[in-house]
């Protein structure tokens, strides 16, 4: 793909409003999951869709071209209304709604799905080198390990995930170059056991902070740093209130999909197929998006104010290591999803 293709991708990516604003689906009500429609074209199924992400992510975007595009291909009867940007609380909250069926659809990092089991990612830091490692051991055998370990919390998961990215660091007061720079160093981490442990590991003093409360974090110096892909930290916002940017591709990060699954059981087969095909061509067409937006993302973050340095991963692996993290997640996942893993990402302990 030429980089004017990129760039053109790009831009039409943030053209793209359809989520109509926040304020509006914040202060929008939701149906019972199957309603009695009271004239022709009025839906018999009502969905509620959550998710933590800002309006503008192109995970979003797609998220809310896939709910059109059900709702035209079902002539109506299934009704998915999106509520993004923690319009309905933070992560933590739409898990349990979910898993209870207040509401029916919500997009997840797998990571956050780890305080049920460590086994539901095994998206473990710098097991993955590029996308083409990435995509082979999602849409093959790691993947389907962490879909069956979500099911068990009453949860139907989809086949495919949404790409998140890879993480990068940033800081308020500093480019984290080595190890030896994040010694003391305050730094959010989402409520992720391994995330925790994996910046513990390497001497940092990381904070748990739910996102829907990170920018304000941020902004009020309850931590000088964070560690999120590009994407994110450019549709948050994080600009405003981070001032470098260290690209430690420490780990990767993807979100599935999950439907309550007494709600999907509930659902008519053929309707049932028309959901799951379009959102598994939504993302797919959002990991083209990101890649589309990659070219152009560290530039427009440059133009914004932000610094740029690229951190070499070797001196952060070696440093987790010695600290006995691989260790301490391969005794935590067992000997047989861990032999998953090390089939894609090669020995890492």
């Amino acid at each position: 793909m030429d980089s004017s293709t990129n760039k053109a991708g790009a831009s039409a990516i943030r053209r793209r409003d359809f989520l109509g604003g926040g304020t509006a689906l914040a202060a929008t009500g939701a149906l019972p999951l199957f309603t009695i429609p009271r004239f022709a074209n009025a839906a018999e199924i009502n969905l509620k869709y959550g998710s933590e992400l800002p309006l503008e992510h192109p995970q979003v975007l797609r998220i809310k071209e896939a709910a059109e595009a059900v709702g035209k291909e079902t002539g109506g009867r299934v009704n998915i209304e999106v509520f993004a940007n923690g319009a309905l609380g933070s992560i933590t909250d739409m898990i349990s709604q979910t898993r209870s069926g207040a509401m029916q659809m919500l997009s997840v990092a797998m990571a956050n799905m780890t305080t049920f089991d460590p086994k539901a990612s095994l998206s473990i830091p710098y097991a993955f080198k590029d996308y083409d490692a990435v995509w082979a051991a999602m849409d093959g055998d790691v993947g389907a390990h962490s879909r069956r370990v979500i099911s068990r919390f009453g949860l139907h998961v989809f086949d495919r995930m949404w790409d998140h990215g890879f993480r990068q660091m940033t800081s308020r007061v500093k480019p984290i170059a080595s190890p030896e720079d994040l010694k003391g160093f305050k730094i959010r981490v989402a409520v992720v056991p391994m995330y925790v442990s994996l910046f513990r590991s390497l001497g940092s003093a990381p904070t748990p902070i739910n996102f829907s409360e990170l920018y304000t974090s941020l902004q009020t110096r309850v931590v000088d740093g964070q560690e999120n892909s590009l994407a994110l930290i450019e549709s948050a916002r994080f600009y405003e209130v981070q001032t470098y940017v260290s690209m430690t591709n420490h780990i990767w990060e993807g979100y599935v999909t999950v439907f309550n699954a007494a709600a999907w059981k509930k659902i008519p087969g053929n309707l049932q197929d028309i959901i799951s095909k379009n959102f598994a061509q939504a993302t797919l067409a959002q990991r083209k998006d990101m890649l589309a937006l990659s070219d152009n993302l560290q530039s427009h973050l440059q133009a914004k104010g932000m610094k740029f340095n690229q951190a070499d991963p070797a001196p952060f692996r070696k440093a987790l290591a010695d600290a006995g993290f691989y260790k301490e997640w391969r005794d935590k996942f067992g000997p047989e999803p861990w032999a998953v893993l090390e089939k894609y990402s090669g020995d890492l302990a």
